[in-house]
């Protein structure tokens, strides 16, 4: 903390300068772990990125998403898919014509045994996952993943899981 306090009161500062103003504190600090917990002045995120999240909890996370089926009556049918992303496994697949957060947060709860549950489960930011589905996660142990707003991209396991579903 106290390194990158300094490094953005003092942004024309380098490790070696942070350093040298460390030493005389009585700090005795290595000049690269000085550079390793500078504050980034080129605007990036200092946490690691969505692509690294993925690759690095891969075998403990499961994605969800729901979709719209016409019928032949031209009434809708909202799909539920939740699928497993270390060997992209169709782990629960439901229909339902009026979707809750109460009916969610059991489909999760059928789907997943309590101790086979994801660490991590990966969905979008619909209104429909309300409290009920974020309660329903807690309480199993699962950490809440929602997308970035407008960014399907971050949920590509279940996308394209769906467009499979439609092509067939």
């Amino acid at each position: 903390v106290l390194i990158r306090r300094m490094s953005m009161e003092n942004m024309l500062w380098g490790a070696p300068r942070i350093r040298g103003e460390l030493l005389k504190l009585g700090f005795a600090v290595a000049q690269s772990t000085v550079a390793k917990y500078m504050a980034r002045t080129d605007g990036r995120p200092s946490g690691q990125s969505w692509g690294t999240f993925l690759r690095n909890h891969r075998p403990q996370m499961a994605a969800m998403d729901l979709f719209v089926v016409p019928t032949i009556g031209f009434s809708l049918l909202y799909v539920l898919v939740i699928v497993r992303l270390a060997r992209r496994e169709l782990v629960w697949l439901n229909v339902t014509a009026n979707p809750t957060a109460e009916w969610i947060a059991q489909q999760v709860t059928e789907a997943f045994p309590w101790n086979e549950a994801p660490r991590y489960l990966i969905r979008d930011r619909d209104q429909v996952y309300g409290g009920a589905v974020r309660h329903r996660l807690q309480a199993m142990g699962i950490r809440d993943k929602p997308i970035a707003p407008r960014s399907p991209w971050q949920n590509g396991f279940a996308e394209r899981l769906i467009g499979s579903i439609r092509r067939e």
